[in-house]
């Protein structure tokens, strides 16, 4: 099992000094780590229609970027290239093990395992991402420069590279395997390989207040929510035609902010908002699906595991109530499931004994037969 280990603080400091603040270096972080996948096996994930993947290399002193699938890599030659794909935590047990040790940070935020293979002289080009990323040095060595925060020019290198102009680095260091680097949104960094390597990047994506304003309003819809009129019943007669006068704005706001006032409206919409994945699930649904007695039986015998990637989330305004979200929809058991609500959603595998009192409730094993028919989460042979 992979274990974080931070020789110089502890993970209390980290949060409250660099977390979102302030790049890092952690020097083996991992002891005596190894790749969670190998070159050959990322190169066939690349192949597949389902899995999102890029190559980047340079032609004639120019960026290029070709995404996936991919069918060979023999005409990138032997130097100068990276291999990247998302989510391989998806489609890799081996690889999700590596969400594991970063647990102290809530799953919602979590985006992916990214992993980069790359050739010597092999990056992406110096870049600023808008999400926190945890870079673990697996197999050779990489160099990273990271600059800090403040204005810096970006522009398109490429169609799909978007790139930031030269930066003066208060990071330069050479990762070595079980290394790793932080780096908080908004840094310049560029990382370049110094031998063939492999790179495994642990990302956690915030979303924007635009991207939640407008995923609640097409929550809203969808739910046929929020569709009382704005009323002014004996108002006073208007003088000025053009005017939305301070009496107005405070009914035209009042009329927004009781969207945002619904406790229970916005908690569904966070669970389901938040627990949508953004790329594909390996879902491997069952030949023969199983019946709930069945499902029963076999619990009785082996845990269930949740396959990689897959979001479940609850809400503490609605989490007493049984109430939990998987992949983008909302479910509720009622209060006699709370225990078990909690341990679906917390719990990477489950047992009886964590499930407790809502396995004697139909609903409740009606629902993890369907998912497990469906392949969210599954028996280990």
């Amino acid at each position: 099992m992979l274990q974080l280990t931070l020789t110089d603080a502890s993970l209390e400091h980290f949060m409250q000094h660099y977390w979102q603040q302030k790049p890092v270096v952690i020097r083996q972080g991992f002891l005596d780590f190894e790749d969670l996948i190998s070159p050959e096996d990322l190169a066939g994930l690349a192949c597949e229609e389902e899995v999102e993947s890029r190559l980047v290399y340079k032609k004639k002193g120019k960026w290029q970027a070709e995404t996936g699938p991919f069918e060979a890599y023999d005409h990138l030659g032997s130097t100068g290239w990276s291999l990247i794909v998302q989510a391989v935590n998806h489609w890799s047990p081996e690889v999700a093990e590596l969400v594991k040790p970063f647990a102290f940070i809530p799953k919602w935020r979590l985006d992916d395992v990214m992993i980069s293979y790359s050739t010597p002289q092999g990056g992406v080009g110096p870049h600023i991402d808008l999400y926190d990323v945890f870079i673990c040095q697996g197999s050779g060595r990489r160099r990273w420069r990271v600059g800090d925060k403040g204005e810096h020019r970006q522009f398109a290198a490429h169609a799909a590279l978007l790139h930031v102009d030269p930066f003066e680095a208060t990071i330069d260091v050479e990762l070595l395997p079980g290394d790793i680097l932080y780096i908080p949104p908004g840094f310049p960094h560029d990382g370049v390989s110094l031998e063939t390597s492999m790179s495994f990047s642990v990302g956690f994506r915030a979303k924007s207040a635009c991207d939640m304003l407008s995923g609640l309003a097409d929550y809203a819809i969808d739910k046929e929510l929020g569709s009382t009129l704005l009323s002014d019943p004996q108002r006073p007669i208007h003088q000025h035609q053009g005017r939305i006068n301070a009496a107005d704005f405070a009914r035209i706001r009042a009329q927004l902010q009781s969207i945002l006032d619904n406790d229970t409206l916005v908690a569904d919409f966070a669970g389901s908002f938040f627990s949508k994945t953004k790329c594909a699930l390996d879902l491997q649904a069952l030949d023969e699906p199983l019946e709930p007695a069945d499902l029963l039986d076999a619990l009785a015998g082996q845990p269930l595991v949740r396959t990689g990637g897959l979001r479940c989330f609850y809400v503490d305004a609605t989490v007493a109530q049984g109430v939990c979200y998987v992949d983008g929809e909302r479910y509720a058991f009622g209060p006699a499931c709370h225990q078990a609500v909690l341990a679906l959603c917390d719990e990477e595998s489950l047992t009886p004994a964590l499930l407790g009192a809502g396995l004697r409730s139909p609903e409740f094993v009606s629902a993890l037969a369907q998912w497990v028919n469906g392949g969210y989460w599954y028996f280990v042979d």
